[in-house]
This record gives C-alpha cells, structure tokens and sequence, in this order.
C-alpha cells in the first residue's frame, strides 16, 4: 500500500478502532507479557520510540509499568495520534510523551533512543528493500545495543501450514467480535495489501537493516514478535 493510501485507511478507522479489536485483548495483553520482561533491563529514565503508535496501547503499558520513561508516539495518522494523545491524558503520563505526526524520515536525525517498538506495521510495506530501509532508518535512531520489539503477520504462504493457519486466525478474529466486513476486508489485505511473508525471511530483512540476528520471542496463530539489539558497528 501506498503512504497515503495506509495514512486514509487509519484515518476512517480511528474512532473506533480500540472497540474494533478489543476482542483480541488476551493476545495484546500476553505479548505485553513479554515485552516487559524483554525491556525491563533498560534504563529508568530510558527514551522509547514507538513507531506505527496508533492509538497508543503500548504505550499506556510501558509507561505504567516504567513510571521513569519517555516515549515518542509517531504514527503518520493524525487521527490515530489524537486517540493516543486523548488516551495518554486520560491516563496521567501525556508530559512524558511527544507526539509526532508523520514518517520516520521526519524525525530529528540522531540516535538517541534505548529502545523501540513497531507493532504490525512493517508488513504494509511490499516491497523488500523498502522494508530493510524502513528497519534501518528505526537503526540510525537507536543508540548502539539498543533493543527494537517489532511484531508482524508472517508465514509462508505456499506452506500447507498456512492453509492450517489461515482459516484458524480467521476464526480467533470472528469469536473475538471483530465484524464480518472487517474480516473480508483483512482477508483481501493478506492477498494484496500485506507482505506475509517466511519468518526466517522477516528476520533477515531486520538483520540486513542494522541489527543483530532478531530472536522470535512470540507468535499467535499468523502473528509474530522479533527482538532485536542495534549492532554496534552500524
């Protein structure tokens, strides 16, 4: 999908996309599980980026369970943002936040980060090699052995596991309430708008871009969550 094309379809979803998927709350929540136990060794005063934020889910996490933290929320939707901006004032932590409508490339140059997130956001780039530069551009913001959580669909789609998978992620969506227009509108997005792609190959896309070898420390069903450490030499 094109950057605008992704920017207008989070637009239209915005208001309701924390009711949309809150079915889907018990995935969220165990990945959060060992998101904190991945970055728990990072400092207290740690500065975080999350890229891709939407509406701010991880980020209400984090900063209640690391009260020292900093985040930048960046998500080129500014409807998204605002659900983020409002979530972080409701819950007491919006000083400790800076909100950033647009792209990576907007971003002040300079890596000063411990540690960043990007959750299901990767995979709407389809071509390969704008994907490894998507991943190095978070690089070149992180400080050396900083850590990147990154979380996207993935599996190879020729497999007879995927034929297994597929329908089985399909129907986790439907009993977790997420409507049948939605569900028609994901399955056309998987064939044509959302690079799924081998989990080996996903993780050879975030080394090429500057990290060392990401370790997958989470799937459910079609979803998967690499770590990763800046390499030093980048």
């Amino acid at each position: 999908m094109r950057d605008e094309e992704i920017k207008a379809l989070f637009d239209q979803q915005a208001a309701g996309y924390d009711k949309q998927w809150a079915g889907m709350a018990p995935i969220r929540e165990a990945l959060y599980l060992l998101l904190d136990a991945l970055f728990i060794d990072l400092p207290a005063d740690a500065r975080i980026l999350c890229v891709g934020t939407g509406t701010g889910a991880e980020i209400a996490h984090l900063a209640e369970r690391f009260p020292g933290w900093r985040f930048t929320a960046l998500d080129p939707s500014g409807a998204m943002l605002e659900v983020c901006r409002q979530r972080a004032e409701h819950g007491g932590f919006a000083e400790r936040c800076d909100f950033h409508e647009g792209y990576l490339d907007t971003l002040a140059p300079g890596a000063v980060y411990d540690g960043a997130t990007c959750f299901l956001v990767s995979q709407f780039l389809l071509d390969p090699a704008v994907r490894t530069g998507f991943f190095g551009q978070i690089a070149q913001r992180l400080k050396p052995g900083a850590l990147l959580a990154s979380v996207d669909l993935a599996a190879d789609i020729q497999s007879p596991a995927y034929e297994v998978l597929l329908p089985g992620w399909m129907t986790l969506m439907s009993a977790a309430g997420v409507d049948a227009q939605m569900l028609e509108r994901a399955r056309a997005a998987y064939a044509r708008d959302v690079a799924v792609l081998p989990t080996q190959q996903v993780a050879g896309i975030i080394q090429a871009a500057g990290f060392n070898a990401p370790v997958q420390f989470f799937q459910a069903g079609l979803m998967h969550g690499w770590v990763s450490r800046r390499a030093t030499d980048v």
